[in-house]
């Protein structure tokens, strides 16, 4: 018996060993990750969560102050208005991008010859600097030299240059067209890749059945883009509540701060009034908003299929 048991005690400890070597291994895989994950992410955001409960002057001692950043921001008109601004913008940017995007999935999304061409022509503006597509429009939108004013002016539809960017609404509209320009590339790209993995055999047997192209877009292509769609909301709606280069390149803010947006008021509390510690309570409140209405978007269009 003993004979038996001692070849199995050895295996038994080989595989114990191989499998703590494969833990290791795996973990030293893993270890830059969580590094950079702690070093550009958790550390950053404990260090914001201590700001905030302290006045925190860009030079000089730090003061604790508990909570009252908080009921100051809780009493914050600018703050609040500033949030309104950008649920607003966020309500206008995010239908075009959508659609648009969609549009353009179902258009690339085929076997022609030459399709990625397309593809990365749409695809192009995505890897664009913000900075620098912001500066673009304001030099396409310019009064004198723009490209916008001259054509109108050659098709007669107005009578004299259009100051844009001057009007709260002009500037909404104009910098709301160009984030669709800029950003419909990425959500396409996102509902391009839902769209191919959708198996083709569920296209065939619908059209077996006698499915039209619109009832199979409608009963099955667009049940299963649902998750992906669930994805591609959540990252345009955080990235549209987080909007700042091009208000603060293309309307600084104006016209009478009408187009502040939240994180705009962030940026002038820390970094044009010096109050860090507020700034910080800002980005924790914001922080928590944009949590919640991820949780909420993901609860609405949660995929409850099984299979």
């Amino acid at each position: 018996m003993a004979a038996v048991s001692t070849p199995t005690k050895a295996a038994r400890r080989r595989m114990g060993t191989l499998s703590q070597r494969r833990m290791v291994a795996g973990f030293l895989f893993v270890l830059p990750a969580v590094l950079f994950t702690v070093a550009m992410f958790i550390f950053p955001l404990l260090m914001t969560g201590w700001m905030s409960l302290h006045n925190w002057p860009l030079l000089g001692q730090a003061t604790f102050l508990g909570i009252q950043n908080y009921v100051q921001m809780v009493q914050d008109r600018q703050f609040w208005a500033s949030l309104w601004f950008t649920t607003q913008y966020t309500l206008l940017v995010t239908p075009p991008i959508f659609i648009l995007a969609f549009l353009l999935a179902l258009l690339v999304n085929s076997a022609l010859r030459g399709i990625g061409i397309f593809r990365t022509i749409y695809f192009i503006p995505v890897v664009i600097g913000l900075g620098t597509s912001s500066l673009l429009w304001v030099w396409l939108l310019n009064d004198r030299v723009g490209i916008f004013n001259g054509i109108l002016l050659d098709l007669g539809w107005i009578q004299q240059p259009v100051i844009w960017l001057v009007d709260k609404n002009l500037a909404m509209t104009a910098i709301v067209v160009s984030i669709v320009w800029k950003t419909v590339g990425f959500s396409m790209i996102l509902l391009l890749a839902g769209m191919q993995a959708v198996p083709d055999e569920l296209y065939q047997a619908a059209e077996v059945d006698g499915a039209s192209y619109w009832q199979r877009l409608w009963y099955i292509l667009l049940p299963l883009l649902r998750s992906t769609f669930a994805l591609a909301l959540v990252l345009s709606v955080i990235g549209s509540y987080l909007a700042f280069d091009q208000f603060y390149i293309m309307t600084r803010g104006g016209p009478q701060n009408q187009t502040i947006t939240a994180v705009y008021w962030i940026f002038n509390n820390s970094f044009t009034y010096y109050k860090l510690g507020y700034g910080a309570a800002l980005s924790i409140g914001l922080l928590a908003i944009l949590g919640l209405l991820s949780v909420l978007q993901l609860r609405v269009l949660r995929d409850d299929t099984t299979y």
